[in-house]
């Protein structure tokens, strides 16, 4: 039996694959246009630089509102168990996250020091 949520989380999911194929759909065109001539290389990467920044922020207005829909549907027990493993998670990401940059950093390093002459 499918549960409301999971209802949501199928329109959300079909919203976003729409926006993804209207994007590439766009993206295409735009190519075409130029290879045509009928816009120009800097033309066309600002349409696509456009067209990026609107689906995303289409798809993160989407992704609220989906959120927003959900966490009212749930009891408030529910609320604060979803809400401790969400801050959890982020909590995890944002140290994973850390931990890469820091090794990108120190990676960095490692060759600017291995590319200086040595004295």
């Amino acid at each position: 039996m499918t549960t409301l949520g999971d209802g949501l989380k199928n329109v959300f999911l079909a919203g976003i694959g729409a926006m993804a194929f209207t994007a590439e759909k766009g993206k295409e065109l735009v190519d075409q246009l130029v290879e045509k001539g009928e816009i120009t290389v800097d033309q066309g990467k600002q349409l696509n630089e456009e067209l990026t920044r609107k689906t995303s922020d289409s798809t993160s207005g989407l992704r609220e509102s989906a959120l927003e829909t959900t966490m009212r549907m749930m009891r408030p027990e529910d609320r604060e168990a979803f809400a401790a493993a969400a801050a959890k998670f982020a909590a995890e990401q944002n140290a994973a996250d850390a931990a890469k940059a820091a090794d990108e950093a120190a990676a960095a390093e490692a060759e600017e020091a291995a590319e200086e002459p040595a004295e």
